[in-house]
């Protein structure tokens, strides 16, 4: 008896597990992702799943950050502020993404300064220079990126 609950229990987590799995290979997720999706799975059978998919690297939310922020930089004109706010709506560690940002500041501020000069260019046929500058800093570029953008524009 006591093998037959055992074996149902094993495929009800493999059954569980294959959910999981899908959702995750369907597009890259976060492990809060994960977590939300997945509320209704008791919680200590979740933990395990949960700690399959990393072991086998099927979420590793530090690899996420990296191709969530080159899809950013390559798709649209944000602030590092604003690409912390969309890691973070993710549910993301703040200290990972700060390490992040951190350890790839350099190549981000140069980032930032072409985001702001991108924007600066589209806008200033439209509106004043200081409106622009307003917009850039409600958005959350740094000070110094809007005033390197702006010394660095050519109209």
């Amino acid at each position: 008896m006591n093998f037959t609950n055992n074996l149902k229990e094993a495929e009800e987590f493999d059954n569980l597990k294959s959910k999981v799995l899908k959702y995750v290979l369907y597009k890259k997720r976060t492990e809060n992702e994960v977590r939300e999706k997945f509320k209704d799975i008791p919680q200590n059978k979740l933990e395990d799943i949960i700690d399959f998919l990393k072991e086998y690297n099927y979420i590793n939310d530090t690899e996420y950050i990296e191709k969530s922020v080159d899809e950013f930089k390559k798709l649209q004109n944000l602030s590092l502020k604003e690409i912390s706010y969309k890691l973070m709506r993710k549910g993301l560690n703040k200290n990972l993404i700060d390490d992040y940002i951190y350890s790839n500041k350099e190549v981000l501020f140069e980032y930032e300064i072409n985001s702001a000069r991108n924007i600066l260019l589209k806008k200033i046929k439209n509106s004043e220079l200081n409106d622009i500058k307003n917009f850039l800093y409600k958005k959350g570029y740094m000070s110094e990126s809007v005033e390197i953008a702006i010394n660095n524009l050519e109209l």
